[in-house]
């Protein structure tokens, strides 16, 4: 697997949706509480204007010119690595053309990964189109790959206590890490702000110590340490998860209840980390699937074109890939799965994580079969493989 590109600007450098610029409710948002020993006072999000779109690289233009509908739609969809071999995914790679692999099992030491690394690298690529291969690698309670091979990563919550320099240098290294067994995205950091009141009935961050800390400016520049540092390792990364999972009490991943924010506002602090960290040019961002009443009470943020589209992509200016947290998740099972990726794709979203490889076959039909019948629809899925295409040129992911 090659290194990234120097030039990772190129990533966020892609052709942008056209914002609904549908108006933004902006009740007064709550600030954050600060613990005694910070200083840092959290500030508001300053919106983006959106940017004219970049005209489309030739060699990706190329690539979408030549590619089927199934294809597109395969480049879309991050499907998981759970089984000892390996040996589920190559029929994915098949028969839905998954563009991205996900290592979701834990305890996999670098010798039993990096050999189902090579052996996914090996198969067919369509269009010559290389692989996502990533991993949740946070620390803490939340690291994926293990044991010989792997540095033991400290929780979010201590790496916060380093200063920037120290922990994009300790980021650099178990990047390193990552790329030997050819991992070559990293689903982190979290961007995610709990505040300190809230810390032990948060579910799905404060719990776990997923957070750097309790102010979302501090959490801002600790995420831009650790961009910084998986990019000087060659390991792409996604900052997660959009708008954010700290106000929450349910885990979405486990529980419909308790997974609706009635505190974050478009243009409140708790956006302040997002925008800081992508400053540092992540590869992607991720979208939660809690719902944000403030801002779109009718969807997730995963399916919400105010979130994505407008507020993401349009006030915030984001150009690059979005990524969904997975769309197996309880937050959103009452969505039928053949309908998980065409709304994601409709609100302005790029890769939909659907780790089981039927759920994804059964979520690939529907965004093809949606295709056929909607052509402003396909034509979404094709902004959505520009982005992808895009951001996998500047990682060296596509052929010569």
């Amino acid at each position: 697997m090659r290194r990234f590109s120097s030039t990772l600007l190129a990533v966020t450098t892609v052709l942008a949706l056209a914002s609904c610029a549908r108006p933004m409710p902006a009740p007064t948002e709550p600030q954050p509480t600060v613990t005694p020993s910070q200083t840092v006072t959290p500030t508001q999000a300053t919106p983006t204007p959106t940017a004219t779109p970049d005209p489309i690289d030739p060699k990706v233009e190329a690539l979408l010119a030549a590619m089927t509908p199934e294809e597109k739609a395969g480049q879309l969809l991050m499907v998981a690595i759970r089984n000892a071999d390996g040996s589920a995914l190559p029929d994915a790679l098949a028969t839905i053309h998954a563009g991205s692999v996900l290592y979701l099992e834990y305890g996999w030491t670098a010798a039993a990964t990096k050999p189902i690394s090579d052996m996914l690298n090996a198969q067919p690529r369509p269009q010559g189109i290389g692989l996502w291969i990533a991993v949740d690698q946070e620390g803490g309670m939340i690291q994926r790959l293990a044991g010989e091979g792997f540095s033991t990563i400290p929780s979010a919550t201590e790496q916060g206590k380093m200063d920037d320099a120290s922990l994009q240098a300790k980021w650099t290294a178990w990047g390193a890490e990552l790329l030997a067994v050819g991992v070559n995205m990293n689903l982190a950091p979290v961007a995610d702000t709990v505040p300190a009141d809230k810390v032990d009935s948060n579910a799905p961050i404060g719990q776990l110590g997923r957070y750097f800390s309790t102010d979302p400016v501090l959490n801002g520049h600790k995420a831009e340490a650790v961009i910084a540092g998986l990019t000087a390792a060659g390991v792409g990364s996604a900052i997660k998860h959009f708008p954010g999972l700290g106000r929450v009490t349910g885990n979405t991943d486990y529980s419909a209840e308790g997974v609706t924010d009635d505190v974050t506002t478009a243009n409140g602090a708790y956006i302040t980390p997002f925008t800081e960290a992508m400053q540092a040019h992540p590869t992607m961002v991720m979208v939660s699937v809690a719902t944000y009443s403030l801002i779109d009470p009718s969807n997730p943020a995963a399916f919400s074109p105010a979130i994505i589209n407008d507020l993401l992509r349009g006030q915030l200016g984001w150009r690059g890939v979005v990524i969904s947290d997975a769309l197996d998740a309880a937050a959103v099972e009452d969505v039928p799965m053949a309908e998980r990726g065409v709304r994601f794709i409709d609100a302005g979203g790029d890769i939909a994580i659907i780790p089981d490889v039927s759920d994804a076959a059964t979520a690939h039909a529907g965004i093809v079969e949606t295709m056929a019948s909607n052509p402003t629809f396909a034509a979404a899925v094709d902004q959505a493989v520009i982005r992808v295409l895009t951001a996998k040129l500047a990682a060296g992911l596509l052929s010569e």
